[in-house]
């Protein structure tokens, strides 16, 4: 299991003062870390159809970067290369492991844990990231460089490469194996490699308005909701034709407004919207369906482990009605297992001990046998 030392500060020392503020390099942030993942393996998930992954290199001069899978590395030669892998987290445990020292941020603001494997001089080039970034350096080193916020101007060095152009260097250090470096919005950044290494980044990012109302809008047409016409059955006659009046602007923006009003309607796409997966999922689907009462018994004696990517949320003030979120779906539930469900929520892995007053609960055992049907949580044996 992974510790995060953020070197005496507390979890909200650092949210208060380095939180979407500024960059820091936390030292040793990880002790004695060594790459949940070989290079050899992660090359392997990059020859995967359903595994976002690229290679970003120089031709002639020229950015590049070419999108997986991949067949092989070799024509890339010993150095200046750079492969990355969306979504570790999804298809490799022990990777995700990482993600559970960060759950003093509440995870539906988590994106994914990025791998990149880089040879000497390999780099993505200089870039900024719209979202917080926790660059947390594997084996090998890399040289990193971080501007300032500002109004930095981006091109394309390549038609899927957005680079930034030069900036002044706010931090200029080498990380060493354990080494995080946090980074907020914003802020340009670019890392070398020194030698042959590995390098995770944990993503959090927040959804922008426009991406909201684009997905509630589809929502709303998926579910024939929202297809109301605007009414004014005591319309007065207008002088001026031409004129949209204050009353009709405010009537036509209400109509709008109403839908967000509905706040029933609202959280429950929210909740959907959170939890649809990002990149495919890694379903463990058992080889024979489970049944209530064999699930009952194993509950006692077997641990259940979330799916890697597998998205799982309720809000405050409706998980206590029977309500929560998972992979993209509302699901109902018995209200008297309410707290039962926010440990599923809360927790990737729940120990036979953390079940004992819920293995024997017909209701929930009867949502963990769904679950586990669907390949959402599988067993795992407890150490």
């Amino acid at each position: 299991m992974y510790s995060l030392n953020l070197q005496q500060m507390t979890q909200q020392e650092f949210l208060d003062q380095y939180w979407q503020k500024k960059p820091v390099v936390i030292r040793q942030g990880f002790k004695d870390f060594v790459d949940p993942i070989t290079a050899d393996e992660l090359a392997g998930l990059a020859m995967e159809e359903q595994i976002e992954s690229r290679l970003v290199h120089k031709k002639d001069g020229q950015w590049q970067a070419d999108f997986g899978p991949f067949e092989s590395y070799e024509h890339l030669g010993k150095e200046n290369w750079s492969l990355v892998v969306q979504a570790l987290d999804n298809f490799s445990e022990e990777a995700a492991e990482m993600l559970e020292a960060f759950r003093f941020l509440p995870h539906w603001r988590l994106d994914d844990l990025m791998a990149s494997f880089a040879m000497p001089g390999g780099s993505v080039g200089p870039h900024m990231d719209n979202y917080d970034t926790f660059i947390c350096q594997g084996s090998g080193k890399r040289h990193w460089r971080v501007g300032d916020s500002g109004d930095h101007v981006e091109f394309a060095a390549h038609e899927s490469l957005l680079h930034v152009e030069p900036f002044e260097a706010i931090i200029d250090v080498e990380l060493n194996p354990g080494d995080i470096l946090y980074i907020p919005p914003g802020f340009p950044h670019e890392g070398i490699s020194l030698d042959t290494s590995m390098s995770f980044s944990i993503g959090f990012r927040a959804n922008s308005a426009v991406s909201v109302l684009s997905a509630f809008a589809d929502h709303l047409i998926d579910n024939e909701k929202g297809s109301q016409l605007l009414t004014d059955p005591n319309r007065q006659v207008v002088s001026h034709s031409g004129e949209v009046s204050n009353e009709d602007y405010a009537s036509i923006k209400g109509q709008i407004q109403q839908l967000l009003d509905d706040d029933a309607s609202f959280k429950s796409f929210t909740g959907q919207f959170l939890t649809t997966a990002k990149h495919d999922l890694d379903v463990l689907l058992p080889d024979e369906p489970f049944e209530l009462t064999e699930v009952s018994n194993l509950l006692n004696s077997h641990a259940i482990k979330r799916l890697g990517g597998l998205r799982a949320f309720y809000f405050e003030d409706t998980i206590e009605q029977g309500l929560c979120y998972i992979n993209g779906t509302e699901l109902a539930f018995s209200a008297e297992i309410a707290n039962g469900v926010k440990l599923l929520c809360d927790k990737v892995m729940l120990l036979p001990d953390d079940l004992s007053e819920w293995s024997h609960n017909a209701a929930f055992v009867e949502l963990a046998t769904e679950l586990l049907n669907q390949g959402y949580w599988y067993l795992a044996e407890v150490e």
